[in-house]
């Protein structure tokens, strides 16, 4: 790589402990847990962290950054979405501990293309409606996914606070 590798490893690090963080916030939930809403728009933790696979991950650094496809995409069901984007969809059979596991996979995945990926490269699958400048380059979507996945630690642990009357810090 001839990244400035300083700048690389600040970047990818922060977005390593952003997800660790989610993954520590909702280690100690049990199912139950992980399926309660809390908030009025009605989400659960586990439908954050299925966001956080597939509109997160896997979108972001599989299709946009790799150039894969995206057959693996949820359709879109109103009578099972509640107003949610199908990425938050976890069906009520389908286990917690699965979802935790896919989101670990997607992380991994993402590593690795980042790992093999110049921050100044060019995404190969940029949508038709972007501007020239809007994700221009790898280093815009990392910023643009670190930038998601703190935003939604910051909406997890308001969520874990309300369910369990515990205070957060993130540092």
């Amino acid at each position: 790589m001839h990244d400035d590798d300083r700048g690389r490893d600040a970047l990818l690090a922060t977005l390593h402990a952003a997800r660790a963080h989610v993954l520590t916030a909702i280690e100690p939930l049990d199912d139950a847990q992980l399926r309660t809403a809390t908030l009025p728009s009605g989400w659960n933790p586990i439908g954050l962290v299925r966001h956080l696979t597939y509109g997160g991950e896997r979108y972001w650094f599989e299709v946009v950054v790799a150039g894969g496809g995206l057959d693996w995409w949820p359709a879109d069901d109103a009578a099972l979405d509640a107003g949610r984007p199908a990425d938050w969809r976890v069906a009520p059979d389908e286990s917690c501990a699965e979802v935790v596991a896919a989101y670990r996979a997607s992380i991994a995945a993402s590593d690795g293309i980042l790992a093999a990926t110049r921050l100044d490269a060019a995404p190969v699958r940029r949508e038709p409606d972007w501007p020239p400048e809007r994700f221009a380059d790898v280093r815009s979507v990392v910023l643009h996914v670190l930038a998601e996945t703190l935003t939604h630690a910051g909406h997890l642990d308001a969520a874990l606070e309300l369910l369990d009357r515990r205070q957060r810090l993130v540092l």
